[in-house]
């Protein structure tokens, strides 16, 4: 496959899968997510990018993952609601979903593949920015803040190619 507009994700509670193809011509902010995790609170900051950039061209994805500690042990539904309800989520979301392992979703397979085993994630809230080209335009670790100087920075430049 040749760019991330290649695959597709489960969505969230169910219905159409969501198909990256749809962002063509958009800049997309993946993030595997967890509700009980130390970085959590990064939520509020994502949403806010996202209300802030999505005129812009941003989509902000998220991806729930039990994979890392076990942090994303809910439901669908329940994910849904606890996102609502505490960080006021309303950018899309995938069906939960496998990083790591034999049952690896095929785009962090394909990340392995451009990038290499040390550009897959290590924990929760690992950041892939994705060009409007479907080609990945960063890697960032759970620890990049997502409205700090240097996400902020590559997202614009992202939405200026």
């Amino acid at each position: 496959m040749a760019s991330a507009h290649d695959f597709t994700f489960p969505r969230l509670g169910g219905g159409a899968p969501i198909a990256m193809k749809e962002f063509a011509g958009k800049a997309v902010l993946l993030v595997n997510v967890a509700s009980a995790c130390g970085f959590t609170p990064q939520y509020r900051a994502l949403q806010q990018l996202s209300e802030a950039r999505a005129a812009k061209g941003l989509v902000v994805l998220g991806a729930p993952s039990n994979d890392f500690g076990r942090q994303e042990s809910g439901t669908e539904a329940e994910i849904a609601a606890f996102c609502t309800a505490n960080y006021g989520v309303t950018f899309p979301m995938t069906g939960k979903i496998e990083i790591v392992g034999a049952g690896r979703h095929p785009f962090y397979e394909w990340v392995r593949t451009e990038l290499g085993e040390d550009a897959l994630p290590k924990w929760n809230f690992h950041k892939y920015l994705i060009g409007k080209d479907g080609q990945i335009a960063g890697t960032f670790p759970s620890s990049a803040a997502p409205l700090g100087p240097e996400l902020v920075s590559r997202i614009a430049d992202a939405l200026d190619a």
